[in-house]
């Protein structure tokens, strides 16, 4: 029995950064002495392990074919005869099929020292075209390491292509490609993802609402970057340098939806896209089955992100309708991210990053002035029900109108 640590744990020492999970192969064992030195069996596709101590995964050296569609289309075989190299080869990236002993020699029969020193990130073997899921995989590295200055290796995204016209990626379930595009979004470079499934074609079978907003022109005078797509990257690298939560990042990604359905003559205005993107925003989310709070904000933003940005002329009914929208009494952290979606919003525009964003305050201003409304002196005076609801109402249009007032003061 031999044991080797694999995969990320190996990649991220030789490139200096934390280790944080660490998975094990075992080569030359069977399941039944493993389970006899106390390890706990996991997983009923291949046989992985649980160490009796450490709790990490210790999977039996495992080849794989190909016996079906999509991610899970494979048939397992482990045996002790499986060699490391064996077990290596059908992993995707050669810089995730290295490994190394407990005396940190390395065993690296793919290059991908190499290919670490060279900033690539190139498949293994021809295999890796027998799983759609590698191609949101390998976006999603790309999205991870592209400050280190990381690419797609050429002959690596031709497979992908070869992927994405292939079909099988609509073989992906939902669970499996969230996974991935949320774990992606969460990355430094969230954009580079949404680059690289665009460069790779998998963009428009995966997310043809996005794609469709490359190529699609806005007024140069809001937008000195002009292409929707580029400014919605824009918006999404602004996200992830706020350090925003994944819902502000998926809202941010959806935000402009609906200016793909503008016809051509009326480019680049784009009259009431906050509605006509609506239904696009809402397939999106049920297609990959997206958290609620993640499809809540989404669609709030699609549709109010304009009302953000006009806050400061806002008459104050309006604004009180914003308010009630977001549900503000009961749900403030909502609007918080509603208020940072649409500050990434605008500052992901081509040289205004930095200008500062006024509304911002002035939004959190009005919701604690219709917060600070208080309902016991009504219940005082006697009013309940529906009565009740509208002189909270009025009470809290009088407090937003002595608001705005104080502002423009």
């Amino acid at each position: 029995m031999q044991i080797y640590k694999v995969g990320g744990a190996v990649r991220d020492r030789l490139l200096g950064k934390p280790v944080t999970d660490i998975d094990w192969v075992v080569v030359g064992a069977t399941t039944e002495e493993m389970l006899a030195k106390g390890y706990r069996p996991v997983g009923s596709d291949f046989p992985v392990f649980l160490h009796p101590k450490s709790g990490e995964e210790y999977a039996l050296a495992r080849t794989e074919r190909k016996s079906g569609r999509g991610y899970g289309g494979f048939t397992f075989h482990a045996s002790p005869e499986v060699t490391l190299e064996e077990d290596l080869i059908r992993r995707d990236l050669t810089i995730n099929a290295m490994a190394e002993d407990y005396q940190q020699n390395l065993t690296d029969p793919y290059h991908g020292q190499r290919d670490l020193e060279a900033r690539l990130l190139r498949h293994v073997s021809p295999a890796f075209a027998e799983d759609p899921l590698r191609v949101l995989r390998v976006a999603r590295f790309a999205a991870r390491y592209a400050g280190l200055g990381f690419t797609v290796a050429p002959e690596t995204l031709e497979l992908m292509r070869q992927l994405s016209d292939s079909g099988e990626l609509e073989a992906l379930t939902a669970e499996r490609s969230w996974k991935e595009i949320s774990r992606a979004l969460m990355e430094d470079h969230p954009q580079v993802f949404i680059e690289v499934l665009r460069a790779c074609d998998a963009l428009k079978v995966l997310m043809p609402e996005v794609d469709a907003l490359f190529g699609v022109p806005q007024p140069e005078a809001h937008h000195p970057e002009i292409d929707t797509g580029v400014h919605t990257l824009s918006v999404l690298e602004q996200a992830a340098l706020y350090k925003q939560p994944l819902t502000v990042r998926w809202a941010c990604l959806l935000h402009d939806l609906g200016k793909g359905l503008t016809p051509k003559e009326e480019w680049p205005r784009h009259i009431a896209h906050e509605h006509t993107g609506l239904k696009l925003i809402k397939a999106v989310n049920e297609r990959f089955k997206a958290p609620k709070d993640c499809q809540e904000l989404a669609l709030l933003v699609g549709q109010f992100h304009t009302h953000g940005h006009r806050a400061l002329e806002l008459k104050p009914s309006t604004l009180l309708e914003l308010l009630q929208s977001f549900d503000v009494y009961r749900r403030p952290q909502r609007f918080e991210e509603f208020i940072a979606a649409c500050e990434m919003d605008a500052r992901g525009r081509k040289g205004l990053e930095q200008r500062s964003y006024p509304q911002a305050d002035y939004l959190r201003g009005a919701a604690n002035a219709a917060r600070g409304v208080a309902v016991q002196p009504l219940l005082e005076k006697g009013f309940k029900g529906p009565e009740l609801g509208e002189a909270i109402k009025r009470e809290r249009l009088k407090a937003l109108k002595a608001y705005k007032e104080a502002a423009s003061a």
